[in-house]
């Protein structure tokens, strides 16, 4: 080992010796930081590990460690040990970055439940990162046509690396909470900070679809849906209906979308109640198939005004409804930016709304209130650096379509 030339055993030693020193640094200084990471900082780390290729290039290019270097002899093993990587990442708990980690082994001494952020990942990635970049001015000095793709492909690669890991620092995700009719301009980091935003949001109007109500048999001992293994439920969604539930045959004759409550004495009935607070109902009727024991009354899942009613069958099981799920729930703002320009949209979950820079999701809404809640929770997005990802991505793909073009005419050729 180490006798010239260089081979993959001189790369696997390098790698190991990136990981071995990575555990000391993850050992006394636990994660990495990312103050490094945000502008202007992340412009001059980047720089600096880019300009030591480039010297490397420059003054050693005769030297056969140069040689070694720019190969796939030091290649292979540095994709290897983050592939190796990145597998224990798929089986390991990834923890947020704002999360501190308890100090146990594989958190402490490893890094390894926030992998990005542990120094063997960030050394290994760096080393990477130089190897394809020396790769890339290699090929640049005897550049010809048909390494179109080649290049395309490298350039790409290592833009897109670059700029995910150098960009992650200035990546701002925050949370915003809008009341209906009002306008909000500040929001919440993850750790709870209020920050100021040139841009402010005014929701219109907050609008929920929700899946039909289920009824499901509960075990009043246990509070667990029956069959206890397998669970029944059974979707309502028209009346008069009926089916099965654990062994009970049920019958809906009456289904109320919004209903109101009305208590009388010992009797419990609904009615056609269209106001805030209307809450689903259904009058059912049980028949249990072994017994023959029946019993009938109204269901509700209840909500912030009306209480939660269930049908007693027997001393041991109860006809529920539990709450109702959102299927689909959106908002429609109007965003007012410092330069006097407004964006009018409707924002979605997997649908966000760009304005200013930021894309804004929506993240969450008042639960407590349900279809009636009157206040909407987004989540904004900024990150400057998402461009240059894509630039990297699209690089590579026209990298990939180039070879699928012209590398079968070279090889008949």
């Amino acid at each position: 080992m180490w006798k010239k030339p260089y081979g993959y055993a001189e790369g696997f030693a390098v790698c190991a010796g990136l990981f071995l020193t990575g555990l000391l640094l993850q050992f006394i200084n636990g994660k990495t930081g990312s103050a490094f990471l945000t502008f202007p900082y992340n412009l001059i780390s980047g720089g600096i590990i880019a300009a030591v290729p480039l010297a490397v290039f420059l003054f050693f290019r005769k030297s056969a460690f140069y040689a070694w270097l720019s190969s796939v002899k030091s290649a292979i093993p540095a994709i290897i040990s983050l592939l190796v990587l990145v597998v224990i990442m798929g089986l390991t708990r990834q923890a947020p970055s704002s999360e501190t980690l308890d100090s146990g082994v594989l958190e402490r001494i490893f890094g390894f439940s926030q992998m990005t952020s542990s120094w063997a990942f960030s050394l290994l990635m760096v080393f990477f990162m130089i190897i394809l970049l020396l790769v890339i001015l290699k090929r640049i000095t005897a550049f010809r046509w048909r390494d179109t793709g080649f290049m395309l492909n490298h350039s790409g690669l290592f833009i897109a690396l670059f700029s995910a890991i150098f960009g992650s620092g200035d990546l701002q995700r925050l949370s915003m909470t809008v009341q209906k009719g009002q306008m909000q301009w500040q929001a919440q980091t993850e750790k709870g900070e209020t920050v100021e935003l040139p841009l402010a949001i005014e929701l219109k109007q907050f609008t929920i679809y929700e899946y039909p109500p289920k009824l499901m048999i509960l075990d009043n001992l246990t509070g667990k849906a029956l069959p206890e293994n397998n669970p029944e439920n059974l979707l309502v969604e028209r009346s008069p209906m009926t089916g099965e539930l654990a062994g009970w045959n049920i019958r809906v004759s009456k289904y109320l979308q919004y209903a109101g409550q009305m208590v009388t004495g010992d009797t419990v009935r609904y009615f056609e109640y269209h106001s805030e607070g209307a809450v689903d109902a259904v009058y059912a009727s049980a028949e249990n198939r072994k017994t023959g024991a029946k019993a009938e009354g109204w269901v509700s899942c209840g909500n912030f005004m009306f209480p939660f009613a269930a049908l007693q069958l027997n001393d041991k099981a109860s006809l529920i409804m539990p709450p109702v799920e959102p299927r689909r729930y959106s908002s429609d703002v109007t965003v007012y930016q410092k330069d006097d320009k407004t964006v009018e949209g409707v924002v979605e979950v997997n649908r966000p709304l760009a304005a200013g820079g930021w894309k804004i999701y929506q993240s969450s809404y008042d639960q407590t209130m349900g279809r009636w809640s009157e206040i909407s929770i987004f989540q904004l997005v900024r990150d400057p650096w998402l461009p240059y990802v894509y630039a990297g991505i699209f690089m590579m793909l026209a990298g990939a379509l180039w070879l699928f073009i012209f590398a079968p005419k070279k090889l008949e050729e």
